[in-house]
């Protein structure tokens, strides 16, 4: 059975051999924890119970995690609008808006709430 860290693996692969950078992951259980993040319960409860919210939350979690030896940011944003439109949810942006974002979010200048909000305002 494939995976969701099998999909994500081979979408960094596909990344980084369109656009250039080094293969590979540095920390495993980083990219676990990225991964299962948006999926997270707590008392029964989801804490990130929409699709929205999930999405923020896993482009976060790898853009952060550093999980991979390059294009966590890359992976992030692509892993995050695919997951968005796998559920029906289209977002309008130019290549530099997305990566603005995501360069924020790596020099921590930008947190989860931003890139929540982010999403929200460039839903179709």
């Amino acid at each position: 059975m494939i995976t969701l860290k099998d999909k994500i693996i081979e979408l960094h692969e596909t990344i980084i051999n369109e656009t250039g950078g080094i293969q590979g992951i540095i920390d495993e259980g980083m990219l676990e924890s990225a991964l299962a993040a948006p999926f997270i319960t707590f008392d029964g409860k989801d804490l990130y119970p929409t699709i929205i919210e999930k999405a923020a939350r896993l482009g976060y979690g790898i853009a952060c995690n550093h999980a991979f030896i390059d294009g966590n940011k890359r992976t992030g944003a692509v892993s995050m609008n695919i997951f968005l439109e796998y559920n029906n949810f289209i977002l309008v942006f130019e290549d530099d808006d997305i990566a603005n974002i995501f360069l924020k979010i790596a020099k921590h200048q930008a947190n989860y709430d931003d890139l929540l909000n982010w999403i929200n305002n460039h839903l179709e």
